[in-house]
């Protein structure tokens, strides 16, 4: 009787056993799960999903209904589509963010969509990202909802999640199914999140660095940063800290920042004191931009000074040219661009040379 029992018991583990196995075997899905992320700045949005096809079915009103729906199951008697198959769509975002003008902050939500017959449709982004598709939708964890209209596109057979028109701050995302698209707008404050992102670093070990200062200063004064702040991290990296140092780069800086501000006498201060430190090609870069702000004066007088400190060298001849005809001086134009040529310069020297000279009819 006892090896009865025990014989029972060995046998029931080992059914146990094989069902609990069973039941963890890694098959593949009808629906294939993926993933899609794009950076915009130095944010990442990232959508998973699944995939079904369309298998010649009717989508738009029969697989995917239209409106808000009861789907007999789960606690929801007023759906939408869960914008895909399986479990929940879900979108993640690195940093807070904007989805079609509309603040949403940073995390992860379930993505559905409200598809309506008149080709517009109610993009609905859910605190509850963790259901099982649209069954549990409860409205009262919507974080966002946006009105978007839907466009025709050529036949896709699976689902697919796409990112275009992609730019600096912001970029397109589709849902691309049958022949419809639904194309929302992401975009995320990229200057913002930067200098915050050194606002809190600096606290710590990058804040013993006066170059990351400087780059902080000048990322905020070519990105629409807050100029006061940016002069005052320019100034931490010039003097006053254990790390300052003065030098041509955080000076030219510093003038940029000023004339910014319309601070005329205080940015040509600070430019004399910087091109006192330069070297020829620090020269040049400083004709160029009194160039484009059409300083003609100070632009040929630091061009001449490159041709002083470096006077083998063809591209400060180059440059001394381009000042001269833009100043209207053909005359010593083609003299300053012939004399780069004969200095054998190197081929993007020469070709720009050469350029000038044939439209000056020298060449």
């Amino acid at each position: 009787m006892k090896k009865k029992t025990i014989t029972k018991l060995v046998m029931c583990l080992l059914l146990c056993f094989s069902v609990s196995t069973f039941a963890q075997l890694n098959t593949p899905r009808g629906s294939q799960q993926a993933t899609v992320v794009q950076r915009i700045g130095v944010s990442d949005v990232s959508i998973t999903y699944s995939r079904p096809s369309v298998k010649e079915r009717e989508i738009w009103g029969k697989v995917v209904p239209y409106g808000m729906n009861n789907l007999g199951f789960g606690t929801s008697t007023a759906a939408p589509w869960r914008a895909g198959a399986n479990e929940n769509t879900t979108i993640t975002f690195s940093h807070d963010a904007k989805v079609e003008g509309k603040p949403i902050k940073a995390g992860t939500y379930g993505l559905h969509l409200e598809v309506k017959a008149d080709g517009t449709a109610t993009l609905i982004l859910s605190k509850d990202a963790d259901a099982w598709g649209s069954y549990f939708y409860n409205e009262n964890n919507d974080a966002l909802r946006a009105t978007i209209t839907t466009v025709s596109v050529p036949h896709h057979e699976l689902l697919t999640f796409e990112f275009n028109n992609v730019q600096a701050n912001s970029a397109t995302a589709s849902l691309v199914w049958e022949k419809k698209a639904f194309p929302f707008e992401v975009s995320f404050d990229v200057t913002e999140i930067v200098l915050q992102d050194f606002r809190k670093t600096s606290k710590g070990q990058a804040g013993f660095q006066r170059q990351n200062w400087e780059q902080a200063a000048s990322y905020a004064l070519n990105n629409g940063g807050d100029l006061d702040e940016a002069l005052t991290w320019i100034d931490k990296a010039i003097a006053g800290q254990f790390f300052s140092q003065k030098t041509f780069n955080n000076l030219a800086i510093k003038a940029q920042i000023l004339n910014k501000q319309g601070k005329s006498d205080e940015f040509a201060a600070i430019m004399s004191e910087a091109a006192s430190m330069a070297n020829a090609n620090q020269l040049n870069a400083l004709g160029y931009q009194m160039l484009g702000i059409k300083d003609y004066d100070k632009a040929l007088m630091y061009f001449k000074k490159a041709v002083s400190l470096d006077p083998e060298n063809p591209n400060v001849y180059d440059s001394l040219g381009e000042a001269y005809k833009t100043m209207g001086n053909k005359k010593e134009a083609i003299k300053n661009f012939k004399k780069s040529l004969s200095l054998n310069p190197p081929a993007n020297v020469k070709a720009n040379s050469e350029r000038h000279l044939r439209e000056l009819g020298a060449l």
